[in-house]
């Protein structure tokens, strides 16, 4: 079958995958360096009682089989080992099945961990990086041509990506249609990088124009994904633009650099290179592609339906394969910002002139003097959720008290998610959290004190607290 393969796609197929490889790893790097004090035996959340209440045909994953932390650390860093193979080129030196196996497993071990993740991993890109690995399964490796109809679903994918965002502009908040959101977004966004004090100085008028540019980028530039080349390579393009100006504006995890990866697919990269001599690819594997291909239209039901609702949700899965999703963020904006700010003291009483010392988080804003760091593509689970803990205290109910415990008992795992430990010598006696009101400072204020964040006290978020006399440590109740 002719039809069947793309050979002029042979170079943008090998520079998605080493792309998807590299993120693969910073997932899986991710996933082992954070998961002990997030979800192990003795964490917040710990995966083996949940367990106990997620089935596998809900919850498909490995360690239904069997858990340990043990265990867990060694498919998190086999699945990064693995993948750094592929970004060397490890499964283009394999017969195709071979290859297609080594993507296959990848694809399974991350499954395994963000069925058991709960809060921790339930974001968009998760389910983004498996719907992307999948399909990466079928792409064939060196010795193939790609085949055209995976070319296909991954400019699906892309399109579903930004339109269903668009949608959810448009649809939610008044201020995307008013164009006033970025007058607040760069500023109340999740986790700000080292750029988006300047973003959100920019002239009202240019915030504007961002958001037109937004809406054009994701609700007519998707269309032209399925136009003759050299449009789709232009439409393409022109996402990846939009992408690398949202991954200097602030951290989202690798949801930009994923999207940047799927793009790539789409452009015509045959003038930088010619395809070598590549041999028709077997029955079996035109069978399984067009076999993948009917299941994922199928499949394509339920994110299509929910993309026309008028009460269209955000980040959805309908299957717990996450073999199709649907996608979209912001669809409301916050117009103030709050943090969370956890402090401990040693004395055993607290009294009004208690000195308290504060955490410090390796990315979401704390301490007004410092510079918002640049974290993604890697992405720090804990402080993406103290932004939502901030959001209402409801967000944070099922792990905050955990993660107290934990700061109370000076327990390694969990500081090392934090910046610094306060308390190197001996546990605080008693932690709090208050909640702030903060902005960016102007410039004059920023010369003035060289802070780069003002805030305001707003009230108690928790008060202080101590481990009661016969408290069991954390993860041994």
């Amino acid at each position: 079958m002719e039809w069947f393969s793309a050979p002029d796609y042979w170079l943008s197929r090998l520079v998605f995958q080493r792309a998807l490889a590299a993120l693969y790893l910073v997932a899986f790097v991710g996933a082992a360096l954070q998961f002990r004090a997030l979800i192990g035996e003795r964490g917040m959340l710990p995966v083996p009682e949940y367990l106990r209440h997620a089935p596998m045909r809900r919850a498909p994953s490995i360690f239904q089989l069997h858990y340990s932390d043990r265990f867990f650390a060694c498919c998190a860093w086999t699945g990064a080992a693995l993948s750094a193979a592929l970004l060397g080129g490890a499964a283009d030196r394999l017969p195709l099945w071979t290859a297609m196996l080594w993507w296959a497993v990848l694809w399974a071990l991350y499954l395994s961990i963000v069925n058991v993740g709960q809060t921790w991993y339930a974001f968009g890109w998760e389910s983004l990086l498996l719907e992307a690995g999948f399909l990466a399964v079928f792409l064939g490796n060196e010795r193939t041509a790609p085949p055209v109809l995976v070319l296909w679903l991954l400019r699906w994918l892309l399109f579903r990506v930004e339109f269903g965002a668009g949608l959810i502009k448009i649809r939610g908040d008044e201020c995307w249609r008013r164009l006033t959101c970025l007058y607040h977004h760069h500023e109340t966004q999740p986790m700000p990088g080292p750029l988006s004090r300047y973003f959100h100085r920019l002239p009202k008028p240019l915030h504007r124009v961002e958001a037109a540019a937004n809406h054009v980028t994701q609700l007519l530039v998707p269309v032209l994904l399925f136009t003759p080349q050299p449009i789709a390579s232009a439409a393409a393009g022109l996402i990846v633009a939009t992408q690398l100006w949202l991954v200097l504006s602030g951290n989202f995890a690798w949801l930009n650099w994923l999207t940047i990866a799927l793009a790539l697919p789409a452009v015509d990269l045959s003038a930088l290179a010619a395809p070598p001599p590549l041999p028709a690819p077997p029955l079996w594997y035109e069978v399984l592609v067009i076999a993948v291909t009917a299941l994922v239209l199928a499949l394509s039901y339920h994110p299509v339906r929910n993309m026309v609702s008028r009460r269209q949700a955000m980040n959805r899965s309908f299957d717990p394969l996450h073999l199709v999703n649907t996608y979209g963020a912001f669809g409301t904006v916050g117009r103030v910002r709050y943090e969370v700010v956890v402090e401990g003291t040693d004395e055993r009483v607290p009294r009004p002139g208690t000195v308290w010392r504060e955490y410090a988080f390796k990315g979401k804003p704390g301490d007004v003097r410092r510079v918002p760091r640049q974290y993604a593509p890697y992405h720090l689970r804990l402080d993406w959720l103290m932004w939502f803990a901030a959001l209402s205290p409801a967000y944070a109910r099922p792990w905050f008290g955990g993660f107290v415990q934990r700061l109370l008992e000076n327990d390694r795992d969990t500081l090392r998610l934090l910046r610094g430990n306060p308390f190197p010598d001996a546990p605080p006696s008693y932690v709090r959290a208050r909640l702030y009101h903060y902005t960016f400072t102007d410039r004059r204020q920023r010369r003035a004190t060289g802070a780069w964040w003002q805030r305001r006290f707003v009230r108690e978020y928790l008060p202080p607290t101590r481990l009661r006399a016969g408290d069991v440590p954390a993860g041994q109740a």
